[in-house]
C-alpha cells in the first residue's frame, strides 16, 4: 500500500472503532479504519469459551442496530455478541482494512497525524484512538519462579484446558468470579484470592441491575462526579443471570483466601484482608439496595419488595478462620489462573499525550493535541462510555467534534 492521506483516521476495529466509523459516515466525514487482526477480535479470541455477556438482551444496541433475540432478560453467549458486531459491521459498511497494525503514531508539520504501519505510511488530519479498554493482560509476577502451570483469564478457555488438580484463581472481579464457579461446577477444587471489589446485585426488586442505573441516571453520571474508586461491578450473566455472593461460592465448596502477597519456596503468602475486602463488598452492595429504595419511595414507583436480597449466609469458615499461608503441593494446585484484569498499551503513540502511567490526557475523549481522539475507555466520558450501548454517544460527539474543525 503507498503512502496516503485521508481527513480522519481511526484506528481499532471492534465496537468501538465501528461505531465511529457509523458517526462519521453521517456526517460525511471522509475516514479510513485500521484493525490489527479481524473485526472484534478480542471478542474472539480473548474470551472463555462459557462466557455470557454481563448485559441482558434488552439492554444490547448499537446505534440504530438492535440486538437480536428471543429472551429479552436472558443473557448471551459470546459467539452471539460476535456474530452481532459481524452483523453491525455489515449495516455500518465501514471503509476497513483489517490485519493492518499501526505501529507508531506521530505529528507532522502540518500540524496533523502520520501512522506507521508494515504497508506504508497515512497520513490523516484526525485520529481516533478507538482500541479499547482491555489492551494488555496485567499478570503480576508474584510466581515468576514457581513451577506450575499459570495463565491470564484472557488466554483461558476452558477447565480442560487445566491440568488435574485444584485450580487457584486470583482475582475475583468479574472475570475471576465466573471462571472460579465454573471450575467448581466442573467438578474442580477452587481456591479463589478476593480482593477489593464492588458487589452489586444482579437483580432487585423486579429489575436488573442494568435496568435500575438507566432509570435512576447512573449510567450517564458524568467522568467529573466519578468517586476516587476505580473498581468495576462485580457482576454475572451465567446460569441465566445470578448475583455473585462469595458466602454462597463458600457455601458450594471454593476456598475463599485473602490477597496473594508473597511466594518463597512452594508456599504462597496471603494477606490477612479478606474479612475486610468481603466486608467492603457487602457495603457497595447495601449502599445500592438502599440507594434503589430511595428512588422507589421518592418516585412512588410499583415494585415489590425483595428481603431475599439482604439475606445472609453465614460466614465460613475460610472467612472467620482464614488461611494465612498455602502451599501448593501439599494443597494439590496445579493450576493458576490470574484475572487480573487489564492495563492500557498505547506506547506506539509517539505524541506527548500520555500521562506518566501511559494512560491518554483527555477530556470527554479530545486529548490536548488538536485532532486526537480516544474512544472507547472507560469512563471516557460517563459511567457507560465503555459499554456496549454506550459507545454511540460518545461516537456522536466526537464526530460533531471532528466536523466542526472545518
Amino acid at each position: 500500500m503507498p503512502d496516503e492521506t485521508i481527513d480522519t483516521l481511526v484506528i481499532g476495529g471492534g465496537q468501538a472503532g465501528l461505531t465511529m466509523s457509523h458517526r462519521l459516515k453521517q456526517r460525511g466525514i471522509a475516514h479510513l479504519v485500521l484493525e490489527r487482526q479481524r473485526i472484534g477480535e478480542r471478542w474472539r479470541s480473548e474470551r472463555w469459551d462459557g462466557l455470557m455477556f454481563q448485559f441482558p438482551n434488552w439492554s444490547v444496541r448499537l446505534p440504530e442496530f438492535a440486538f437480536p433475540h428471543r429472551d429479552p432478560d436472558g443473557f448471551s453467549p459470546t459467539s452471539a455478541i460476535v456474530d452481532f458486531i459481524e452483523a453491525y459491521a455489515a449495516f455500518v459498511a465501514p471503509p476497513i482494512r483489517c490485519g493492518v497494525a499501526v505501529t507508531r503514531l506521530r505529528g507532522n508539520d502540518s500540524g496533523g497525524f502520520i501512522a506507521e504501519t508494515a504497508d506504508g505510511r497515512i497520513t490523516a488530519r484526525n485520529v481516533v484512538v478507538a482500541t479499547g479498554p482491555y489492551q494488555r493482560p496485567l499478570r503480576p509476577d508474584i510466581l515468576r519462579d514457581a513451577d506450575i502451570f499459570q495463565v491470564h483469564a484472557s488466554g483461558y478457555k476452558n477447565p480442560a484446558q487445566l491440568p488435574d488438580g485444584a485450580v487457584l484463581v486470583i482475582g475475583a472481579g468479574a472475570s475471576g468470579a465466573q471462571i472460579a464457579e465454573e471450575l467448581a461446577r466442573a467438578g474442580r477444587r477452587v481456591l479463589l484470592s478476593v480482593g477489593q471489589h464492588s458487589r452489586l446485585p444482579r437483580r432487585y426488586r423486579g429489575h436488573d441491575l442494568i435496568w435500575w442505573l438507566a432509570e435512576m441516571g447512573i449510567d450517564q453520571r458524568p467522568v467529573e462526579e466519578r468517586g476516587p474508586s476505580r473498581l468495576l461491578p462485580v457482576i454475572s450473566g451465567a446460569h441465566g443471570g445470578q448475583t455473585v455472593d462469595f458466602r454462597r461460592f463458600a457455601a458450594e465448596g471454593i476456598t475463599l483466601l485473602g490477597r496473594v502477597s508473597a511466594y518463597n519456596d512452594g508456599v504462597i503468602t496471603i494477606a490477612p484482608d479478606l474479612a475486610e475486602n468481603i466486608g467492603n463488598g457487602d457495603a457497595y452492595y447495601a449502599t445500592f439496595l438502599a440507594m434503589v429504595d430511595d428512588f422507589i419511595a421518592a418516585r412512588g414507583l410499583d415494585c415489590s419488595p425483595d428481603p431475599a436480597a439482604r439475606a445472609r449466609l453465614p460466614d465460613p469458615v475460610c472467612l472467620t478462620t482464614p488461611l494465612c499461608e498455602l502451599d501448593l503441593r501439599s494443597e494439590g494446585i496445579t493450576a493458576v489462573i490470574w484475572a487480573t484484569g487489564y492495563g492500557l498499551d498505547l506506547n506506539w503513540i509517539d505524541i506527548p499525550v500520555l500521562d506518566a502511567n501511559g494512560a491518554p490526557r483527555h477530556r470527554h475523549g479530545v486529548s490536548d493535541v488538536p485532532g486526537l481522539y480516544f474512544l472507547g475507555l472507560q469512563w471516557l466520558s460517563r459511567m457507560k462510555s465503555s459499554f456496549l450501548s454506550g459507545v454511540g454517544d460518545d461516537a456522536a460527539d466526537l464526530a460533531d467534534h471532528i466536523a466542526a474543525r472545518g
